[in-house]
């Protein structure tokens, strides 16, 4: 089908197309053989391109050369009547001249198409696509169109909020807690500028064991490597007692500090991890030792009356980023908080 069209195509047409192509490809496939891709096979097949791109422009010059020696002819034929009619023209008497009907007409050669403006346009615009399939290899990641978006967190709480939020004036929700935290560099204060958050969430919950007097919001963005949680506890817990509850807990490696003018703590505890078996309509297994997570906890205010925040990173091959990276998260986005 494509050589039958190819053969509708007018010479100066198709030629200059089969060149292109021809030249192209070759230099491709060569330049691909000369990167390892292929090996002498591939350098073969890049020569046989460009073989025949040689004979079409053999072809090419050889027609140009007879379209000029046919002009030629042509032009030498018209100049040789018209110096044999000078030299005749004093030995035939003047007569009248013909009546307009009888005059005789000239005959207008047709125009005849510009073979080098064909020649130029078809070379053109195959150059063109021989440019986009040269580079269509080396555009970067960022600029295919299946890029991946950054991820949105929810426009709005879905439903009404707990009564503990309205008994407590300034807590945060979880919608604002997910805008804070899903900033557009957090994957490189990570310590992964390369990945895109896969899923962002904000929840405004209560705290387990307050019977919904406590409230608890909190949101997490989710990575390929890392994933981070942040959660704000509305209680009357200071972290100086939260640090003597931990003496009686698991957390491992718990240092004080300060952030942000505010008492804080680092500690480290496993997740948990539950599996739930929605196929088959079993419970599911048994819950389940997760991996390591690190967490800070940042009071709300420097006199630590009470509540705080909890910034908690970790991933599923249980591997963790310094203490630095809590620490530029917590100063990043604990002030964007609106009433923290």
């Amino acid at each position: 089908m494509a050589g039958f069209l190819l053969r509708l195509l007018p010479f100066w047409v198709r030629e200059p197309l089969l060149i292109v192509v021809g030249a192209v490809f070759g230099v491709r496939i060569l330049y691909l053989a000369a990167l390892g891709d292929g090996g002498w096979m591939a350098a073969g097949i890049g020569l046989v391109f460009l073989v025949f791109t040689a004979v079409r422009v053999h072809s090419v010059v050889r027609a140009l050369r007879a379209r000029r020696d046919r002009r030629r002819t042509i032009a030498a034929d018209a100049v040789a009547p018209a110096a044999a009619g000078t030299v005749t023209s004093a030995a035939v008497p003047p007569t009248a001249p013909a009546p307009a009907a009888q005059l005789p007409t000239t005959a207008t050669r047709e125009k005849e198409p510009n073979a080098w403006a064909q020649a130029f346009a078809a070379v053109a615009v195959f150059a063109a696509l021989g440019a986009a399939v040269w580079l269509a290899p080396h555009l970067s990641p960022a600029e295919a169109d299946s890029t991946p978006q950054a991820v949105s967190c929810p426009s709005a709480e879905d439903g009404e909020l707990p009564g503990a939020y309205a008994k407590t004036p300034g807590a945060v929700t979880g919608a604002e807690l997910c805008t804070a935290l899903n900033r557009p560099d957090l994957a490189r204060i990570l310590g992964t500028p390369e990945e895109t958050a896969t899923s962002a969430s904000g929840t405004s919950d209560t705290a387990p064991l307050t019977d919904g007097k406590v409230a608890q919001p909190e949101a997490e963005v989710r990575f390929d490597t890392y994933t981070v949680n942040v959660s704000a506890t509305y209680n009357k817990l200071s972290i100086a007692q939260y640090v003597d509850l931990m003496k009686f807990g698991q957390e491992t490696d718990v240092r004080t500090i300060t952030v942000l003018g505010r008492p804080a703590v680092l500690a480290s505890d496993h997740t948990m991890k539950i599996e739930i078996d929605l196929g088959s309509g079993a419970s599911g297994g048994p819950v389940e030792q997760g991996p390591l997570a690190r967490t800070l906890s940042v009071a709300f205010d420097a006199e630590d009356r009470g509540g705080y925040f909890d910034i908690t990173v970790w991933s599923t091959s249980g591997a963790l980023p310094d203490d630095g990276v809590l620490l530029d998260l917590a100063g990043k986005v604990l002030p964007t908080l609106p009433r923290s």
